[in-house]
């Protein structure tokens, strides 16, 4: 059996998304009709709309669509959930890892889930600070738990590209709700993101 491309895009928007790639392309002193640039506003509407396809998702929609009863009330904690992004500064990629924890009060979501929330939220203009929050906000408000907590650690090209080049640098932000505003609970969350069990 052959490979299959799949790609998915709005085809009422493609004409103008590939006539601004072009004028840019042109603004920039390059010439959008050359060989190896003929086709790359085409390539980039359609990567961008790609990328861009956390607008047209609904977090909690995805949460509820596996929402299951079920009376635990131990900590739950996914990591190392790979996540890409664009800044919304210099829409430049910024790319690291989501580590999400939460306490149940009576129901529980897939695992999946909390993956793809992360990408709901990732696949937009962002900043990694809202990022973490909207993450957060979305499990607090379809799961009702105890408590939630997540954290990123990312590094953005904006900082390594262009700016200050630093190379090695990573962002971590956090975010903490219910029990996990308390220290031991916070810190056994920490601890376990912090280990290499696998």
């Amino acid at each position: 059996m052959g490979f299959k491309k799949i790609e998915q895009y709005d085809e009422k928007i493609m004409p103008g998304l590939i006539h601004h790639y072009s004028e840019s392309l042109k603004l920039l002193g390059e010439d959008p009709q050359r060989e190896g640039l003929e086709k790359t506003p085409e390539r980039v509407a359609k990567a961008m709309q790609y990328m861009m396809q956390g607008y047209d998702q609904d977090a909690r929609a995805i949460l509820n669509s596996a929402k299951f009863k079920e009376p635990v009330s131990e900590m739950i904690l996914v990591k190392d959930i790979e996540l890409y992004s664009m800044c919304e500064h210099h829409m430049l990629p910024f790319f690291g890892k989501a580590h999400i924890a939460y306490i149940p009060n009576g129901y529980i979501t897939g695992l999946s889930k909390l993956a793809r929330v992360v990408d709901v939220y990732a696949r937009r203009l962002q900043v990694q600070e809202r990022l973490t929050t909207q993450i957060l906000d979305a499990i607090k408000e379809t799961l009702n738990p105890l408590g939630v907590a997540v954290v990123i650690e990312a590094k953005h090209l904006c900082m390594m590209m262009r700016g200050v080049q630093k190379q090695n640098s990573v962002t971590t932000t956090s975010a903490f709700w219910g029990e996990f505003e308390k220290n031991e609970t916070r810190s056994e969350f920490t601890k376990l993101i912090s280990s290499r069990l696998h």
